[in-house]
């Protein structure tokens, strides 16, 4: 793994994990639902805008398409969607938490749907990682946590790990931003329609709802993404997937460094846990060198 993927495997991981702290921040004053579905428009539209910049065609394949349309509504509608509106009653370092086990759940699929074989490394990570999440839970459910928004936040996570089984489609082709925008497109389409069925909506205009809003639409949203798909294409999504290892960390950091939620001694032993048994799996999936 060469400097550039490194690179940009740090920065999609920070920027990725920092959208629970900037989701957070929106929901206080705005409806999730529908904030979001601004959010993905604005994103959308510009990624668009930009692809067509750089030459791209939103002439895709059929398998970008399919990937493109299953991700915007797995991942954009279904896994952030549900995620913001959890995020109303459950902290964001809960959320950032429960969202980093999508490797876990990638892999347990991988295993028990499609056949693929698990090293002992990777059977000791996923035990590992699932317990480092139970293990923060526990703590957590015995603080009154809201079962209502973890259980949202669960559905929210094998939402995105069904998104990332479909970005194997995605990758090839190239329009990559031409993708990330269209697939923002989608997200917003179903979020549109769905916010006033789920909720009141509402806007209070306030200085820290625009900066994370403008935050959250041009970083985790557009660059992140983008970065995202430019890793798939560089080094392939095995490799690229390591570096979720590092979003438990991140998430939980950056919420208790901005919002102020309290980490207590066995949340940090759950996170180093977790993040150890993301790391094990996802290095377990490495291709085996070959022979000389």
């Amino acid at each position: 793994m060469d400097i550039r993927a490194i690179a940009m495997g740090l920065a999609f991981a920070f920027m990725w994990s920092s959208a629970f702290t900037s989701a957070r921040i929106i929901v206080t004053d705005a409806s999730p639902l529908f904030s979001l579905a601004l959010r993905f428009l604005i994103s959308g539209l510009l990624g668009v805008t930009i692809a067509r910049a750089m030459g791209q065609s939103w002439h895709l394949t059929r398998p970008q398409w399919y990937a493109t349309i299953l991700f915007g509504i797995c991942q954009n509608a279904l896994y952030l969607g549900l995620n913001f509106y959890a995020m109303q009653t459950v902290e964001a370092s809960v959320a950032a938490i429960i969202a980093s086990t999508m490797p876990l759940l990638v892999a347990l699929a991988g295993w028990a749907l499609f056949g693929e074989r698990l090293r002992p490394l990777g059977i000791v990570g996923l035990l590992a990682g699932f317990a480092g999440v139970a293990m923060i839970m526990s703590a957590r459910i015995s603080a009154g946590i809201d079962m209502f928004g973890v259980l949202l936040c669960c559905v929210g996570a094998l939402a995105l790990a069904t998104a990332t089984l479909a970005l194997r489609g995605a990758t090839s082709g190239g329009n990559f931003m031409m993708v990330v925008g269209l697939q923002m497109l989608v997200g917003s389409g179903v979020l549109f329609l769905a916010a006033p069925i789920f909720e009141t909506i509402r806007i209070n205009p306030t200085l820290p709802l625009a900066l994370a809003f403008a935050y959250t639409t041009l970083i985790p949203g557009l660059t992140a993404t983008f970065v995202w798909f430019l890793l798939l294409n560089h080094i392939g999504a095995i490799r690229a997937a390591t570096f979720h290892f590092l979003n438990p960390v991140f998430g939980v950091a950056i919420a208790a460094l901005l919002l102020g939620e309290a980490l207590g001694p066995l949340d940090a032993l759950g996170v180093a846990i977790t993040t150890l048994g993301i790391l094990a799996v996802q290095l377990s999936r490495q291709p085996l060198p070959k022979p000389a």
